[in-house]
């Protein structure tokens, strides 16, 4: 997915700019990057994370940093900060989303005679296709209006200007931004969990296509939000860091809640209840709390060298990195009976890993309660489960056993109870040796969430989203 922070100051902001930007390592994913503006212009890093850690490349480079306004991001796609020169001046842009008509933009781009300096692997930077677009108008507030009209997808970003920082939220919300205060500068974030230990108060989330523009001593409202919004229902469920806020909902409280449903439609019997590390617990401690059942953990993450699974670029690497992250605690398992919570089953290659772990280690019955409904359509606005083919996706794969073709009607089997419906949950317990496995309701996840469900975007299990 990825993720950004800005601050402008009336001081120095580059410390707040290194761990405000840090505090969204639990995004993503390739790199990482930093720009600030100062007297002398824009000075810009950006670092490989695949393999380290965001503090560890660029800490020993912070003394080379100074100004009082910057951007920063943890991006899955390209890198960035891009710094551009224009007629709008000299800015540095970061951005986060999926353009998904890339590649028909940069053909009329160069019908137009433009031209592209930043390719990673022959492919044009998505990030430098936005600012294309942005420059093609007098302002910037023409521009970004511009580009979310031409873009397929999603797109956040931010842009760092001489006159301070301006922050664009995705057409439909999809992404989120939030501003927060404190006494000498403003801040805009993906996560308004890198605030509180930075001394900032949550001040406003964005609204859908708004855009502002931040300054040390405040902000001020550019193009107002559109009247629809659609934020990803995962980031609650997967993405969000457990203290940050969507519009106002917190993400730990939501999975408490989603792990609660869960509960109240189950009546399995079972020794413990778990959650598999690191999004899975708050699930877990919800249906414990809910059901009165004791939580614990047979399971423990090994943080200090394996990084986040979905990083590495290759299954394998990603499941390798799964199956040795986890490790098990015999003396919880062996001989019980045990309930796991998990955000998500995208493919099921490496819970598949996990459940034979524990029933090598003596586990009696595994059950399995995935705190969201099937996953059918691989997203389209965020990089989750997106994938070269649909039968990545195990709910697919099923499905076409089943039919013997990929050509059905999906909808059918996204019907919570239904004949359908059961027959692929089925067949997916079958394929991951689990005792039991139970899938959320969508109408409970959207419940827990707290939102109207026409405000959230559940294009990934019901395909009713809008592009």
């Amino acid at each position: 997915m990825g993720g950004l922070f800005g601050i402008a100051s009336t001081n120095d902001c580059v410390s707040d700019l290194f761990y405000g930007t840090d505090y969204h390592s639990h995004l993503g994913t390739r790199r990482g990057g930093m720009a600030v503006r100062n007297s002398q212009g824009i000075h810009r890093s950006i670092h490989n994370i695949e393999n380290s850690y965001f503090r560890s490349k660029f800490e020993p480079e912070l003394t080379s940093f100074r100004g009082n306004c910057g951007i920063g991001a943890i991006s899955d796609t390209d890198p960035q900060p891009l710094i551009i020169s224009s007629h709008l001046g000299t800015f540095g842009i970061v951005t986060v989303g999926k353009i998904n008509n890339l590649e028909s933009l940069v053909r009329e781009a160069f019908e137009r005679r433009r031209s592209f300096s930043d390719t990673t692997g022959g492919v044009v930077s998505p990030t430098e296709m936005v600012a294309n677009l942005i420059c093609e108008e007098e302002d910037f507030e023409s521009g970004i209006q511009s580009a979310q009209a031409a873009i397929q997808g999603s797109c956040s970003l931010l842009i760092l200007t001489d006159k301070g920082i301006y922050a664009a939220r995705d057409r439909l919300g999809r992404t989120p931004l939030v501003i927060g205060r404190r006494d000498d500068a403003l801040a805009v974030s993906s996560e308004s969990c890198s605030f509180p230990n930075l001394g900032f108060q949550t001040e406003r989330f964005l609204g859908p296509g708004e855009v502002v523009c931040l300054t040390g001593e405040g902000w001020e409202q550019r193009l107002e939000a559109g009247p629809r919004m659609q934020v990803c229902a995962f980031l609650w469920v997967y993405y969000g860091y457990p203290a940050s806020e969507y519009e106002g909902i917190n993400v730990e409280f939501a999975r408490n809640a989603c792990g609660a449903a869960l509960a109240r439609h189950d009546s399995v019997d079972v020794d413990y209840v778990a959650g598999i590390p690191d999004s899975g617990i708050g699930h877990a401690l919800g249906y414990s709390n809910e059901r009165k059942l004791p939580y614990c953990r047979p399971f423990v993450k090994y943080t200090p060298t394996w990084p986040r699974s979905f990083m590495p670029q290759s299954q394998h690497l990603r499941d390798l990195v799964a199956r040795m992250k986890l490790i098990p605690v015999r003396k919880l398992i062996e001989g019980k009976r045990l309930l796991f919570c998990e955000d998500s089953i995208v493919r099921g290659t490496q819970l598949k890993d996990s459940i034979k772990i524990l029933f090598d280690c003596g586990a009696r019955e595994v059950h399995m309660r995935p705190a969201c409904p099937v996953l059918l359509f691989p997203c389209e606005f965020l990089n989750f489960s997106t994938s070269r083919s649909t039968l990545d996706l195990v709910g697919r794969k099923v499905i076409q056993e089943l039919e013997g073709s990929e050509d059905t009607d999906l909808h059918a089997y996204a019907v919570h109870g239904s004949e359908k419906h059961l027959a692929m949950t089925d067949r997916i317990r079958q394929r991951l040796r689990l005792t039991t496995l139970k899938y959320q309701r969508l109408d409970d996840l959207v419940a827990a969430i707290g939102l109207p469900k026409e405000k959230l975007c559940t294009h990934c299990w019901d395909c009713s989203s809008t592009f």
